[in-house]
């Protein structure tokens, strides 16, 4: 059973702050190391340093990013640059954004739900997280005893009952947040602390299932500071904030939820490897190649990634290496996966792209172990596919892997039965921002 309660947010005071724009920011593990200063250097409080502050070269235990963002925190919170409401409220949200040329606006609900461990099958993951992030999530959430970025999480609302209800209700109010951002995504919240309502939306949301989108990190994080609170805390009890998470609920019937892929960028791969990679790979595939070089870079790119699109939903993958005049779309050819992991994998995964890539090009042609794929330092992510070969042009990371998106309809089924997908499966686009409201532990 879901548990959707409404809290008492922490909210960026308007009269310290007069442009939200200035302190808000995107979730902490897409943000670039040029971003977090660019973050830094906009505005002295802004949201990023309390979720992804500065490392010094003489950080100590008892002086390091963590306990500088409880710090920041707490003198904010004394200042009143930030304010804790008196009521609680749930938190809708409208996200307006151009996409294709198109305007397209998502809402939200940001609410506190019930933390519960994966396997009773209420709050449902889809991909693997990587283990040095959550042991560094955990850090803060143990110095600050807070949640600053919502977790992104989706529900099914068949008739968009829920979400009418809600829309009916607060845009015809003046919200309590309104952000423009330069790239043109605007950002609007309102309180909703009429409490039949929460009522209403508490009851229709018992038998949902939560599926996280983007969050897994933080909601695994959620689990493992509880259950240190438990084994720390003698007077913690049931009623204790952290037997909750921060949440933002989104509908998956929702036209604005839109899912692009998350392409790869790898570093320390041996020019070896490198070298080997499509000769080997012709085995298990049908490669067409790309010539990229002279004049028609440009249009060999655009012919690459036009070809890749096209070839959605048949298993196709992109390559391209450094100091390599060419790209490489690679076809999966009939029966491959069966043959080799229908043992092990079910049906639901194995037809997934990051599947492909993860199983027979990282571990079965290149060799990777799990220790090798579970390194988040030697492997960078872009959701665009122009920025990924540029990079790679540029010989910033040694390979790209460009993909297209997993599918709503993949997520869903690979969730409901409990199966995991490899690591950043999923971009889920826009994303929430950090820095609308905060949930105190």
């Amino acid at each position: 059973m879901a548990e959707i309660t409404p809290f008492k947010g922490i909210l960026y005071n308007p009269s310290k702050i007069t442009n939200l724009a200035d302190v808000a920011a995107p979730p902490f593990d897409i943000i670039s190391k040029q971003e977090q200063h660019r973050f830094h250097e906009t505005h002295p409080q802004n949201i990023i340093r309390l979720t992804l502050g500065r490392e010094t070269e003489n950080d100590t235990e008892k002086n390091n990013r963590y306990t500088r963002a409880a710090d920041c925190f707490n003198q904010w919170l004394s200042e009143g640059v930030l304010q804790q409401d008196k009521t609680p409220a749930f938190y809708m949200t409208s996200h307006e954004f151009p996409f294709e040329n198109k305007p397209l606006i998502r809402y939200g609900l940001i609410a506190r739900v019930g933390l519960v461990p994966f396997e009773d099958g209420v709050v449902l993951p889809h991909e693997k997280t990587f283990s040095n992030v959550k042991a560094q999530r955990l850090e803060l959430i143990k110095a600050c005893q807070a949640n600053f970025s919502s977790i992104f999480s989706m529900y099914s609302d068949k008739g968009d009952k829920i979400l009418n209800t809600l829309k009916d209700t607060a845009p015809g109010n003046t919200p309590v947040i309104d952000i423009n951002e330069k790239n043109g995504h605007r950002h609007k919240m309102w309180r909703i602390t009429d409490s039949a309502l929460h009522r209403y939306i508490a009851d229709a949301m018992k038998e949902s299932k939560i599926y996280i989108a983007d969050g897994h990190h933080r909601y695994e994080t959620a689990l493992n500071y509880r259950k240190w609170l438990s084994e720390t805390r003698p007077d913690f009890s049931a009623d204790h904030p952290a037997n909750a998470v921060l949440m933002y609920l989104c509908s998956m019937e929702d036209p604005g939820l839109i899912i692009l892929p998350a392409h790869r960028m790898l570093d320390e791969v041996p020019s070896s490897a490198r070298a080997s990679l499509i000769s080997r790979a012709a085995e298990y595939f049908d490669i067409t190649k790309f010539p990229y070089k002279g004049n028609r870079r440009d249009k060999s790119r655009a012919e690459f990634i036009s070809a890749l699109k096209s070839s959605a939903g048949i298993n196709c993958i992109g390559v391209f290496m450094k100091d390599c005049p060419e790209f490489y779309l690679l076809k999966l050819k009939p029966g491959v996966m069966a043959r080799m992991f229908g043992d092990e994998l079910s049906k639901s995964l194995i037809d997934i792209d990051v599947t492909v890539l993860d199983r027979l090009i990282f571990m079965e042609i290149l060799g990777f172990d799990q220790a090798r794929l579970d390194d988040e330092k030697l492997i960078s992510y872009s959701s665009i596919a122009e920025e990924a070969v540029d990079i790679i042009a540029a010989g910033k990371h040694d390979i790209a892997f460009i993909l297209n998106p997993t599918r709503i309809d993949q997520v869903r089924r690979i969730a409901e039965e409990g199966l995991i997908m490899p690591n950043k499966a999923t971009y889920f686009y826009p994303k929430v921002i950090t820095g609308q409201v905060i949930n105190k532990l």
